[in-house]
């Protein structure tokens, strides 16, 4: 919900900043209410970003957080009621005595009775918002931070390199593809990088896993490791990481440099193997510090890289990414009955299993919402349970930690605000919908969620189509499509990351359809059933 609290904020503030404003509120004697509005509404953007962070464990910051934004969208549409008397008076100035019927279906009976109404309200609304302001010192939050990082309970599980390869249901022709670039030699330098991309749950590690523990790459490589990067790419941790996968023992206390003789004595003259799993670094920077203390190893040493975001296999300087498409249907069926039956039980349920086959549909080739789906139903045999999974939408069912809903919701954390409060309006759009780009940076704007530019160069139009763009890269779009010189392209959502963006914005926008229930709260709705 704070996303959308920083979006009214950012845009109430570009109002209060504005030329307009600035030169109205004085002739109407309200400068000083609104200048003090600004001040305080300034003061609660800087504490949005930790109130992201600690909402999900502290209730009473979420209902305080409900209450900001319910006074935000008030002091919202007072200011765009007072840009609107605002542009009246230019329309009759502009029209002037020419257009009595412009004049006088804008012109008020009493001018005064007005300006005092409208002070009235930007007064009523400094007060509220004051309280509210006033409200969130209790809860110890900090100001202006810049690089939130996830709490322990959000973030990733560490992984291991070992899967059994029985286990696993599907992916052998990847494997083979992946297994076959990393033979290949690469004449241009002598370590190269290869990105696994796709979407969260879609089964990167575990390709990964499968590759590494292969008996060709085992005979292949002279040396193999194995670090789960995460979130954390620090190169000295990076770095003791490695050599611990190396079976190195090391001394906590070394300094970097002495780390890296280590690492660099460790790679020299051998053909190695490094899986750095689960990458977000897109500073490039850091990425080329890593790469030079790689450089030592014998031609032919690969990186293998798991990653939800293109971007990353772009910072990485690498040709060849490996794009991870969904497990085919009937792979998907074969684990849904591995995980949801017990052993050689399935036969005996027909009418489980023709439950099981529309469920699997439901998740879209994503392994871990079949693990997800099929984990709720395991040993269950009520009809009316499974039907309940397969009738319900995937954010409104129990979810655990590892399920694919959390699962999602990191790579949702890792956004900037801009592109959270963009993502989650997104929601309003039928699932499998085919976006248009020029269509979708217009609704954007029509809401009001797009930054205004710093360059006065830069359209607004320019700011969506990078912010598409952005989504793109990082896995929330999938499907681009584009003719020939055509400026507009289309692209889609995985139903899966369609219901991550219902779940974000529940509460604020709603799909009607003829079963909703409306909460009191929500302010955008969407009519997707005829009749």
């Amino acid at each position: 919900m704070a996303e959308f609290g920083y979006g009214i904020v950012v845009k109430v503030l570009e109002l209060l900043g504005s030329v307009t404003f600035q030169e109205i509120s004085s002739a109407w004697g309200i400068k000083s209410d609104l200048t003090k509005l600004e001040r305080t509404i300034k003061a609660i953007k800087a504490v949005l970003l930790d109130v992201e962070e600690k909402q999900a464990s502290d209730h009473r910051l979420s209902i305080w957080l409900g209450e900001l934004k319910d006074v935000l969208k008030d002091a919202e549409n007072v200011l765009d009621e007072f840009q609107y008397i605002v542009l009246q008076k230019e329309v009759m100035k502009r029209n002037g005595s020419t257009s009595k019927k412009v004049s006088n279906f804008f012109s008020s009976s009493n001018p005064l009775a007005v300006r005092f109404e409208m002070a009235h309200k930007i007064k009523s609304i400094r007060k509220r918002v004051d309280e509210i302001s006033a409200e969130k010192d209790k809860f110890n939050l900090a100001q202006g931070l810049e690089d939130r990082k996830l709490n322990m309970q959000e973030s990733r599980d560490m992984t291991h390199s070992f899967v059994p390869s029985q286990n696993v249901i599907g992916r052998n022709d990847d494997k083979i593809q992946i297994i076959d670039l990393l033979m290949q030699q690469d004449a241009g330098r002598n370590v190269s990088v290869i990105p696994i991309v796709g979407i969260g749950g879609l089964g990167k590690t575990t390709l990964a896993k499968l590759v590494y523990n292969n008996e060709l790459v085992e005979r292949h490589f002279q040396l193999r490791m194995w670090v789960c990067v995460s979130e954390d790419f620090n190169v000295t941790w990076l770095i003791k990481e490695i050599l611990k996968s190396a079976l190195v023992t090391i001394d906590e206390n070394l300094s970097l440099d002495q780390l890296q003789i280590q690492l660099r004595g460790l790679l020299k003259d051998k053909k190695f193997l490094l899986v750095l799993d689960d990458v977000w670094n897109e500073d490039h920077k850091k990425w080329i510090e890593l790469e030079n203390l790689l450089l030592g190893g014998c031609n032919g040493s690969k990186l293998l890289v798991t990653t939800r975001n293109s971007s990353v296999a772009t910072i990485m300087g690498t040709a060849t990414t490996y794009n991870l498409k969904g497990l085919p249907k009937e792979d998907c069926m074969s684990l849904f009955v591995k995980l949801a039956f017990k052993v050689g039980q399935e036969n005996k349920y027909p009418n489980l299993l023709n439950i099981g086959r529309e469920i699997v549909k439901k998740c879209k080739g994503v392994p871990l919402a079949v693990s997800t789906l099929a984990g709720l139903l395991y040993s269950k045999v009520d009809e009316h349970e499974w039907k309940s999974i397969r009738d319900n939408e995937i954010w409104n069912l129990e979810q655990k930690e590892g399920d694919i809903l959390p699962t999602l919701k990191l790579s949702y954390n890792q956004l900037p605000f801009h592109l959270k409060q963009c993502f989650a309006y997104c929601s309003v759009f039928p699932k499998d919908f085919e976006f248009k780009s020029l269509c979708l940076i217009q609704f954007w704007m029509a809401y009001g969620i797009l930054q205004s530019p710093k360059d006065e160069n830069v359209e607004l139009e320019d700011v969506g189509d990078l912010y598409i763009k952005e989504l793109l890269s990082r896995s929330f779009f999938q499907d681009f499509g584009q003719r020939d010189f055509m400026p507009i392209y289309t692209f889609k959502m995985h139903d899966l990351v369609h219901d991550l963006a219902l779940s974000i914005a529940r509460g604020e926008c709603s799909v009607v359809t003829k079963k909703s229930t409306l909460a009191a709260e929500v302010c955008h709705l969407s009519f997707l059933e005829n009749g």
